[in-house]
């Protein structure tokens, strides 16, 4: 009996030893994940941080260490950054290495820990023109501002005991953040009206916004958020990411829907198909993969742009001097790009910010700008010596300006439309392309015409 009793207890111990082996062995390993941002603000560095976030998301890591150091950057990509650091479901921690100035500021009192290195600095978020460095109109300054403030407020208060009364403060005064910003705020002790306010890592810590000085990222997470032993994983940007930041930049945006607009251009004044077509359908692709990759833009968006190129061809070659479709191929070309760079569900704007859609209408409209610039520099050189020269008449027009061109007997003499006349247009005889008017209205592309007459270095023709 006292053999059975033994057996049983030595089986039971087996059997525990086993579970709670079994339990040491399933235990879920603690991983910290970072994402480092070393380099001013910009697509490039949001798009990091969205798949830096993702990435921690999907493998559910027990939280994330922001290693930032920059000078700031734009405010429409800080803002959307602060706002995936805020509404992200795994805690977001930053450690500013050296300068969290700026836009950078904005990001790090989105995250609900700030570690600083010694000798580090935050503040400073006053918003400057970037070409410039001049302070921004009253406008721009009121919305950074206020979403300062709700950054800080984001963080809510702490009970604070004095004497027998609780009373709550804020765990980041969102007064001391609006200071980052705005002058003329004055807070006894902490900073004068007519000064911006930055402060040090020492500083910071004395006034909430700083929750531990630390020498490394590692001394955060083993000092500060308490994992002795822990998996760390880093975000690793791919070629792809630094392309798609390259090709979202907003000034090289502008620059691609020049290049688009002055390609439609340059193709409707030629026949044929040739590099305007190449350089604007190229331009076109490049503007529209990176933000299809990226979830922003969809199919009917596409649809709208091309819908916008078929009106303003039918008011070329279809309705010329009717207008309509022109006006609605322009107004669909623009409604095409802007809707593109917005985060909206079809026409629903609600997750839409008004920065985004500022942004937006600025890139749009500065490319469109840049475009009629570009349309209105060539044209007046086309025909110069050099590369111009090539895409002009190759006739020597010095030589035959002052020659009468009845002599050669164009006059009465049958050619073919190479281009729309509304009413100028290009004519061919005898396969020699000429510059010609319409006598009366407008002729089409491909109709025969007759030399009419020839009157101030100028043929005119009837259909």
């Amino acid at each position: 009996m006292k053999r059975i009793i033994c057996f049983i207890f030595l089986f039971s111990n087996v059997l525990f030893a086993q579970e709670k082996n079994g339990e040491k062995e399933g235990k879920k390993e603690v991983v910290i994940y970072q994402i480092n941002i070393n380099s001013e603000i910009n697509t490039t560095s949001h798009i990091y941080l969205i798949n830096g976030l993702k990435e921690a998301n999907a493998m559910n890591a027990d939280a994330i260490l922001l290693h930032l150091n920059t000078y700031g950057g734009a405010l429409v990509d800080a803002d959307s950054m602060r706002s995936a650091i805020l509404y992200n479901p795994i805690p977001v921690h930053v450690f500013i290495d050296n300068n969290a100035a700026s836009a950078g500021a904005l990001i790090a009192i989105a995250c609900k820990k700030i570690y600083m290195r010694e000798g580090a600095s935050i503040g400073a978020a006053t918003v400057v023109n970037g070409g410039s460095g001049e302070a921004m109109p009253d406008k721009y300054q009121s919305y950074m501002r206020s979403i300062i403030r709700a950054t800080a407020e984001s963080h809510g208060k702490k009970p604070v005991i004095t004497g027998n009364d609780t009373v709550y403060e804020w765990i980041r005064d969102p007064k001391i953040a609006e200071a980052m910003v705005d002058e003329r705020i004055y807070i006894p002790n902490v900073i004068d009206s007519g000064k911006v306010l930055s402060l040090t890592a020492r500083e910071a810590v004395k006034l909430g916004f700083c929750d531990g000085i630390a020498e490394s990222a590692g001394e955060v997470i083993t000092q500060y958020l308490g994992y002795k032993d822990y998996k760390s994983a880093e975000y690793k940007p791919t070629f792809l990411d630094k392309l798609k930041g390259f090709l979202m930049n907003p000034a090289f945006q502008a620059v691609l829907i020049m290049i688009i607009v002055a390609g439609i251009y340059f193709e409707l004044q030629t026949p044929g198909i040739g590099f305007p077509t190449f350089a604007a359908t190229g331009a076109a692709i490049l503007y529209f993969t990176p933000l299809y990759l990226d979830g922003l833009v969809q199919n009917w968006e596409i649809i709208v742009f091309i819908i916008g190129i078929a009106c303003v061809f039918l008011e070329i070659f279809v309705f010329p001097g009717f207008g309509i479709s022109g006006i609605l191929g322009i107004v669909c070309i623009s409604a095409g790009l802007v809707f593109a760079l917005l985060n909206n569900d079809y026409f629903s704007f609600k997750e839409v910010r008004m920065p985004d859609i500022s942004q937006a209408s600025l890139t749009v409209l500065s490319g469109l700008i840049l475009g009629l610039l570009i349309i209105v520099w060539i044209s007046a050189r086309i025909g110069e010596k050099g590369l111009f020269r090539r895409v002009a008449l190759t006739a020597d027009l010095e030589d035959s300006a002052s020659a009468d061109l009845e002599e050669y007997g164009l006059v009465g003499k049958t050619a073919t439309a190479m281009t729309v006349l509304r009413p100028s247009g290009k004519i061919m005889i005898d396969n020699e392309v000429y510059d010609a008017v319409s006598n009366r209205g407008f002729i089409e592309a491909g109709k025969t015409v007759k030399v009419v007459r020839f009157e101030n270095m100028q043929l005119y023709v009837d259909e």
